[in-house]
């Protein structure tokens, strides 16, 4: 099978999932592509192009379905925003970007091996408001350099002080990869040439949105989130002791 339709099955897999909770994907899509040795501009580029397909459905869905708290939302998106932009747009050299991309990976692995579901706070007047815009920014800036839209990084962090109830994270998660993923990619392509390569990547993108079509929209509780979610961690880990193997410090 050619290496684009093999990854287009695989992207096609991982946007079906999780969409189903809010992410994007783009942490697995640098990971297949990393083990796969695609150019590190061209997978960059390519995950946060999979990122804003994916959920720009889900987003609307769940403002849609009324999980979206908009006001919190733009409060923490008017810090991360630039940042991501900032972060795309930073004139880094090669190894440093595959340093932090390396480590990105390694505590996202971590954080979806470990993640537990946590009791929701559902007073709004404790949720620490500035703490995550904080963090938003900082996580944006992150994403923005390495790729990825920040959502596996914010989501744990949210469940974690007990910001809300699941779906009301998995909206915010969803709305902020969404924002972050602009923003790293214009930054991205303001720094450097634009590196995208349509006539590779476009049974990916088409891939992404057919599963993110279903997976926003489809409940899969049928599946074992546990599993696929630890099955997903330790494709995410060999990735990244690969990348730092291959860019040591």
């Amino acid at each position: 099978m050619d290496e684009s339709l093999t990854l287009a099955l695989l992207f096609f897999l991982i946007a079906a999932l999780y969409s189903s909770v809010g992410f994007g994907g783009g942490s697995s899509y640098l990971a297949i592509m990393v083990l796969t040795g695609v150019d590190l501009y061209l997978l960059r580029s390519t995950a946060l192009m999979c990122n804003i397909i994916v959920v720009s459905s889900g987003t609307y869905l769940f403002v849609k379905a009324g999980y979206l708290r908009t006001k919190e939302a733009l409060v923490i998106a008017a810090l991360s925003v630039p940042m991501a932009f900032l972060g795309g747009y930073l004139p880094l050299n090669t190894s440093l970007i595959f340093i932090l991309l390396g480590f990105s990976l390694f505590t996202a692995a971590v954080l979806l091996w470990i993640k537990k579901p946590i009791e929701a706070n559902e007073d709004k007047a404790k949720r620490p408001l500035k703490k995550a815009t904080t963090i938003g920014g900082g996580i944006g800036f992150l994403s923005g350099m390495v790729g990825i839209g920040g959502g596996i990084f914010l989501s744990p962090f949210l469940h974690f002080i007990k910001w809300d109830k699941a779906k009301y994270i998995a909206a915010l998660a969803s709305f902020f990869i969404l924002v972050n993923s602009i923003a790293g990619l214009a930054g991205q392509w303001l720094q450097n040439d634009i590196h995208v390569d349509l006539s590779w990547s476009w049974p990916m993108l088409i891939a992404v949105f057919l599963g993110g079509q279903i997976g926003s929209r489809l409940a899969t509780r049928q599946f074992n989130h546990n599993t696929i979610r630890r099955i997903t961690a330790v494709v995410i880990m060999i990735a990244a002791l690969k990348i730092l193997n291959d860019h040591q410090l």
